[in-house]
């Protein structure tokens, strides 16, 4: 049965297959709407917590909590199973699907023959929406493509339980109620507050923009500490954590100031706009990070893309954002 969904390409997937399910189920939302209640900007750096075996930086909350967070501000009822049997995991997304309601899975990319090989590496969060199967073919609304796409039972299968960190164990979500009126400003203004608190008020040195300060001065030394060699390898995962796994750095920015355009909208409120212009910014001062550190793991450095040249940018950023945060959580209490 191929059932009939509403695919839409998106910068993130979590975010993506948020919206797209929403929308589907009746509730027209964007994708920058979606992750903007769902709180999902974040910034943490947790060099004890080892990715391929290299720290840990995120630039958003942990894979789930958008859309868990944007069906808690709503009111929106959902459905959640893990599994530990693959061929029950595989008989209850049937079930659904016979019955006509589109499903989210959690899945490692490595293990998805669609995607292009260089783009296919060990990340166990990614999410996508399977609406549809033919035989052992299963139809699938992946964001980040511009179109829908096919993947194999067996292919499926290994992409739902692939092994390592934040291994999938076979999760799927959808939707079962959404309310009939549902009032965005207040779920707009909490998850606001939310992503304020987490930026600039909770005293944790690797969280917010104290972790982007954080990070800055531990890049300063990691020549010094590790050798060139070594430094360039962390560099470049920092700049793959901000680029290339979900949508990173200045992309996550770049969505959240359109959220804000739509929440000076909802609110009313044109304040917001100027706040969204200056998170624009800095999304583009983030975006100057990656191309710098790129040319340094290249062996194409300029002049003023040393270590230091590069703590300084994050420093910068650091400073752009607390400002703006501060700003914005004042917004939110006017």
């Amino acid at each position: 049965m191929i059932n009939t969904f509403n695919h839409r390409q998106s910068a993130h997937c979590e975010s993506g297959v948020t919206a797209n399910l929403l929308s589907h189920h009746g509730l027209a939302m964007s994708e920058a709407m979606a992750f903007g209640i769902g709180a999902g900007l974040l910034f943490g750096y947790f060099p004890f917590i080892r990715i391929n075996k290299l720290p840990l930086a995120t630039f958003r909350t942990a894979p789930g909590n958008i859309f868990k967070k944007v069906a808690g501000h709503l009111g929106i009822h959902v459905t959640r199973h893990t599994f530990t049997d693959q061929n029950r995991a595989m008989a209850e997304l049937d079930r659904y699907l016979d019955e006509g309601v589109p499903v989210g899975l959690q899945t490692g990319v490595y293990w998805l023959p669609y995607f292009p090989p260089a783009l296919r590496f060990h990340f166990n969060a990614h999410n996508l929406v399977v609406f549809g199967r033919e035989g052992d073919s299963y139809h699938i609304s992946d964001p980040v493509f511009g179109e829908t796409v096919t993947c194999s039972a067996a292919d499926l299968t290994r992409a739902r339980f692939a092994q390592g960190a934040l291994a999938p164990k076979g999760k799927m979500y959808c939707i079962s109620h959404i309310p009939t009126n549902i009032d965005l400003a207040p779920a707009i203004v909490s998850s606001i507050r939310e992503v304020c608190r987490v930026m600039v008020k909770i005293p944790f040195p690797l969280l917010g923009t104290r972790g982007i300060r954080y990070l800055a001065g531990q890049m300063e030394q990691w020549p010094a500490r590790f050798g060139e060699r070594k430094a360039i390898l962390y560099l470049g995962h920092i700049i793959r954590m901000q680029e290339e796994i979900g949508t990173g750095g200045g992309g996550f920015r770049f969505i959240y100031a359109a959220f804000l355009q739509e929440a000076a909208a909802v609110l009313g409120d044109s304040r917001y706009l100027d706040i969204s212009t200056r998170m624009t910014d800095i999304g583009d001062r983030w975006r100057d990070f990656a191309v710098a550190g790129a040319r340094h793991c290249k062996g194409r450095a300029g002049e003023n893309d040393s270590f230091a040249d590069l703590a300084g940018i994050l420093r910068d950023c650091a400073d752009k954002e607390t400002a703006l945060f501060r700003d914005l959580y004042g917004l939110t209490k006017s």
